[in-house]
């Protein structure tokens, strides 16, 4: 297909770009293959560049010959555009409509994009399974890489190579991914060196009415117990919700079945209720209205913070049966791509300081969202502001990241990376120019060629003068567990997502700009600085165990 024939007028003058907080632009309109650009002639006036993907919806208004086109981005954003001519604004919006929903994955920017920076490190080969292993086989030998699941025959939404128990060979494994939802069989999360527990995540087993057992699945989730010691399952589902399961073919755990795991159910919703969730808020937060009352009864009735507290409630106690009770900890809901993910990341980042840094956080998402198998084409296919039905639809990885924000204002000397950097993710998450989240799985990466077609975004957050900008300027290395508060007083909203385009962005970033050249250019505040940050890390860690439940 030819993009040339999805844009019926391809360029439009005398154009006026309408965005809040920024005066009235007028110039001409440009639509490509993949953006929407706005030029304009005025001195010391940025160009509009936006992608096609980043569009959520478009809106077409008129009065007389003049048409508007409000557009709904899915960073949130609105703009307006005032274009004269009727005819002309008809065929933008019918050009934009046309190529913001491509179906076809290589039709997307990431194929057609050239970086023009120089390449330096190939981010899809920073964090293979391979590497992580090699971390792992240092301090233990229990441990084993399979390759089972090479032509992802096993399981379609696992990587080629997982991490499994030495005791456990490959036709065992076969025997569990059958008895497992999807046949995402128990697979190795995290390892705390600390006492050498581990988490394990899966998706559901497959139980049923009749109360199916498995040997090898047994077998396997009680190859990681110590002598002695039990171990929790934690079920991100309700019990109802899981008893509903077996009359469906699914189900979970029996105690008969094992007796040395205790099962815990930590209410994590599902995606579709998380997915009005994050409409309200929005809605909420674009209310004009200025009426206190009915801003605080919207956000509300989001129940967005109420979700952000579930999510970090879970994580909170799988770090704890992890560090405090000694013991293994296996994790997983219906799926295990959506909750499961969310619990065993946030775990680790209160678990594991590595993770706290930028290049740790990086092999987080890597090992646990994009190799684990979340869907983000599904997921992240529209955001707050389609206007079609959802169905796949879920901010699981925005809540994922809005929770690693909590933690990060309750300990922010505790984190190498900042709030930039987040955003940054959620922006790319739902658009980008780069390949990473593209696609549902490793399979369909390798199906596409992702690797050797498209660029990532690792290769280019890894230039200096890019982690320059996404490194918290307080970061004092911390060796320490943290345990965030969950109390409803300590959570808030994330104003630098959801408030981001209500406000004059553009003066905090210079004043963040500003404070950083200030530190960096200041050597007796340096050392005040990092004095500082020392016993703020002392006070946190003591805080937040007093707090953790």
């Amino acid at each position: 297909m030819e993009f040339a024939e999805l844009i019926k007028t391809p360029t439009v003058d005398n154009v006026q770009l309408h965005r809040p907080f920024h005066p009235p632009v007028e110039g001409t309109l440009c639509l490509t293959g993949h953006h929407l650009i706005l030029s304009s002639r005025q001195d010391k006036t940025e160009e509009l560049w936006l992608l096609h993907a980043n569009i959520d919806s478009i809106e077409k208004r008129f009065v007389g010959s003049l048409g508007s086109i409000i557009v709904k981005c899915k960073d949130l954003r609105i703009i307006q555009l005032d274009i004269p001519g009727m005819e002309e604004c008809l065929n933008i919006a019918s050009s934009i409509e046309a190529l913001s929903t491509l179906d076809s994955i290589t039709l997307m920017y990431p194929y057609f994009y050239r970086p023009e920076f120089e390449v330096v490190e190939d981010g899809w080969h920073s964090f293979l399974p391979e590497k992580e292993f090699e971390q792992l086989s240092s301090v233990t030998d229990e441990w084993r890489l399979s390759y089972v699941n090479k032509d992802f025959s096993v399981c379609p939404s696992y990587p080629p190579v997982v991490i499994v128990p030495k005791s456990i060979d490959d036709e065992a494994l076969k025997k569990v991914a059958a008895f497992r939802h999807g046949g995402r069989f128990p697979v190795l999360s995290y390892y705390h060196k600390k006492n050498g527990m581990v988490m394990m995540r899966s998706s559901q087993p497959l139980t049923g009415t009749n109360g199916r057992r498995c040997k090898e699945d047994e077998k396997l989730i009680n190859a990681t117990l110590r002598a002695g010691k039990r171990g929790y399952i934690i079920d991100t589902r309700s019990l109802n919700v899981a008893q509903q399961a077996r009359a469906k073919g699914g189900g979970f755990e029996q105690e008969a079945s094992y007796p040395q795991w205790r099962r815990i159910h930590k209410t994590i919703e599902r995606s579709s209720i998380l997915q009005e969730s994050l409409i309200k808020l929005v809605e909420a937060c674009n209310d004009q209205s200025h009426n206190m009352d009915r801003w605080l009864s919207k956000l509300e009735a989001s129940n967005w913070l109420t979700q952000i507290k579930e999510i970090l409630t879970a994580a909170c106690l799988a770090a704890q049966c992890v560090d405090r009770e000694g013991a293994s900890v296996l994790v997983h809901g219906t799926e295990g791509t959506d909750s499961t993910l969310q619990v065993t990341s946030l775990a680790q980042i209160i678990l594991e300081p590595k993770c706290r840094t930028i290049r740790g956080f990086e092999a987080l998402l890597e090992r646990e969202w994009l190799q684990a198998g979340h869907p983000f084409q599904q997921r992240c296919l529209q955001s707050a502001y389609s206007n079609s039905k959802q169905k796949w639809e879920a901010p699981t990885f925005l809540l994922f990241l809005d929770c690693v924000w909590q933690i990060l204002r309750q300990f922010p000397c505790s984190f190498e990376f900042n709030e930039h950097f987040l955003v940054l993710l959620f922006e790319h998450a739902y658009a980008s120019q780069f390949g990473t989240f593209l696609g549902n799985n490793e399979s369909e990466r390798y199906k596409h060629k992702l690797k050797q077609k498209t660029l990532s975004l690792w290769s280019w957050v890894s230039q200096p003068k890019e982690t320059r900008k996404f490194t918290n300027p307080f970061f004092e290395a911390n060796g320490l567990v943290i345990w965030p508060s969950v109390a409803p007083q300590s959570l808030q909203l994330w104003e630098g997502v959801f408030l981001r385009w209500n406000r004059s962005s553009k003066y905090l970033d210079e004043a963040f700009e500003e404070m950083i050249h200030i530190i960096e250019h200041n050597k007796e505040l340096q050392v005040k600085v990092n004095a500082l940050r020392r016993q703020l890390a002392e006070l946190e860690t003591e805080d937040k165990m007093a707090e953790s439940p």
